[in-house]
């Protein structure tokens, strides 16, 4: 709708208009109110005693022969009510100060033969309504039929009510509703109702803030969402840790669904291949990112880290060799060569197959530095693909390239080990291996309780411009929903560690 606030006037219009009608039914149009109801009117037809006992006598004229013929008649009972927020005394009816009438029932078409105070809220006010009050019936009033109502004060919420008995003067059919004639000083005389069911006044109310709701709803749906302050479009591409990709992919999907304007591409071959392209392509280009297992090392001056997760790795063995737990030394003495069958730890007579990430993966330094002292012998290469076509009956070795290839080649050599990021090797449905009687898991790996445990980085060539898509996803890794995105994948965000200074590259 563009600059025009349309939300905000409805928003504005919701409020006052109740407030108005508030102000103007309680405050000032209600503040001094008479009401009148009538709360039955009923032809009679039978032996009128029975309809009100004991009040007919009142009713009846003298029995002295000049009383008419009791025919035609009908019953009517009113009740006059305060129905406003404050008193009405005396000097607040329109009538002449000297006047001791205030107010006129009137009932077109019938004339009144007799009347008679039915019901007082109050006791107090019979004084008020006594023979000396000026409640009268005139005596030539034509097809008209008229009791005189004296000023009588009433607090808010009393009433009192007139019972009359009718006889028609004229016409046929149904009688038209009586009317109470009068003025109120400030306020008004009206006609009430039960206060069974909905007001008009509310009915209106509802049907126009149900009306105000509609067209909000019609103006958000027609109006586009604006974009979030913190996104950027554009197009980034992450490379790098094949054991960190899942996570990232995730992510990067979560920022889209939030910034539409944004595309991502990946190619997860590897931290060392993610640095190389990071420093060969990276400069003056913020479109590029390297996600690695570990710090960069000494190589790649011009690249910037910035900390994003610590992240768990796990031991994981082909299911036939059946161990679910391991001592370091014992895990050492595996890949230095010194067992070379699986009965040595107490495994089935099976020999070991280590399964290792080429040099350079992050994935195998920090395996390396977590639990190997940063060595081990370095064998020839050997495919891990051409050994699956082998006999194996003698300790063995191969090499993987990604963490895809890792999970697939223990799964399938017979007595192979290996290693990845614990999410993967659960959601390949391998069997991991504790390590000195410690399960992987991300508060072991917190409290250093479990050794195998690394950080992941991301890295620009030189320092991202603010509104750049690298740096709002980074961002968006590290201080929003990216974060559950981490957690979800068994990954501690590194503002969340207790000592975040653990994250540092020199830790």
């Amino acid at each position: 709708m563009g600059d025009f606030p349309l939300e905000i006037v409805l928003a504005l219009l919701g409020i006052a208009v109740p407030i108005c009608a508030f102000l103007w039914e309680f405050v000032f149009a209600g503040r001094r109110r008479l009401g009148y109801r009538v709360q039955m009117d009923t032809p009679v037809t039978g032996e009128i005693e029975s309809v009100f006992p004991g009040v007919l006598p009142q009713l009846r004229p003298s029995l002295d022969g000049a009383s008419p013929d009791l025919k035609d008649i009908s019953v009517v009972l009113v009740r006059i009510e305060n129905s406003g927020v404050t008193t009405i005394d005396t000097h607040d009816y329109k009538a002449p100060d000297a006047a001791r009438v205030g107010l006129h029932l009137r009932f077109p078409q019938r004339r009144v033969i007799g009347m008679a105070v039915n019901e007082l809220s109050d006791p107090d006010l019979a004084d008020n309504l006594d023979a000396n009050s000026g409640i009268a019936v005139p005596e030539d009033t034509g097809h008209v039929g008229v009791i005189d109502l004296p000023k009588v004060p009433l607090g808010p919420g009393d009433h009192y009510k007139i019972l009359a008995i009718l006889q028609r003067s004229e016409g046929d059919g149904e009688y038209p509703q009586p009317v109470l004639r009068g003025g109120i000083k400030g306020g008004r005389i009206i006609e009430t109702r039960s206060n069974t069911g909905i007001s008009g006044m509310m009915a209106a109310l509802t049907l126009f803030l149900v009306l105000v709701i509609i067209v909000q709803l019609v103006v958000s749906a027609l109006e586009p969402s604006p974009t979030p302050l913190e996104c950027a479009s554009g197009k980034l591409t992450v490379v790098g840790s094949s054991a960190f990709g899942p996570v990232v992919r995730e992510a990067a999907e979560q920022y889209r669904k939030r910034c539409t304007g944004a595309n991502f591409a990946f190619a997860f071959e590897g931290t060392e291949r993610g640095l190389d392209r990071l420093a060969e392509e990276g400069g003056g280009n913020s479109g590029l990112l390297a996600i690695t297992d570990g710090t960069k090392g000494n190589g790649y001056p011009a690249l910037v880290h910035r900390p994003l997760a610590l992240s768990l790795f796990t031991m994981m063995v082909h299911p036939g060799v059946g161990i679910g737990g391991l001592t370091v030394a014992q895990i050492q003495d595996l890949y230095r060569g010194r067992i070379g069958n699986w009965r040595e730890v107490g495994g089935p007579d099976l020999p070991v197959v280590l399964v290792n990430r080429i040099p350079g993966s992050g994935t195998r330094n920090t395996f390396e530095r977590r639990l190997l002292d940063g060595t081990q012998p370095d064998p020839p290469h050997v495919s891990c693909t051409a050994l699956k076509g082998t006999v194996i009956t003698a300790p063995a070795h191969c090499e993987v390239q990604v963490t895809a290839d890792m999970r697939k080649a223990v799964a399938e050599i017979p007595g192979a080990i290996g290693y990845s990021e614990f999410s993967e090797a659960i959601d390949a449905g391998l069997p991991t291996i504790a390590i000195d009687g410690v399960g992987a898991s991300r508060d072991a790996a917190v409290q250093r309780t479990y050794p195998f445990w690394g950080v992941e980085y991301a890295y620009s060539n030189g320092e991202l411009p603010g509104d750049s898509l690298a740096a709002s996803f980074l961002h968006f890794l590290t201080d929003q929903t990216g974060k559950e995105v981490l957690r979800a994948h068994g990954n501690a965000p590194c503002a969340d560690l207790p000592d975040p200074g653990r994250c540092l590259p020199e830790q």
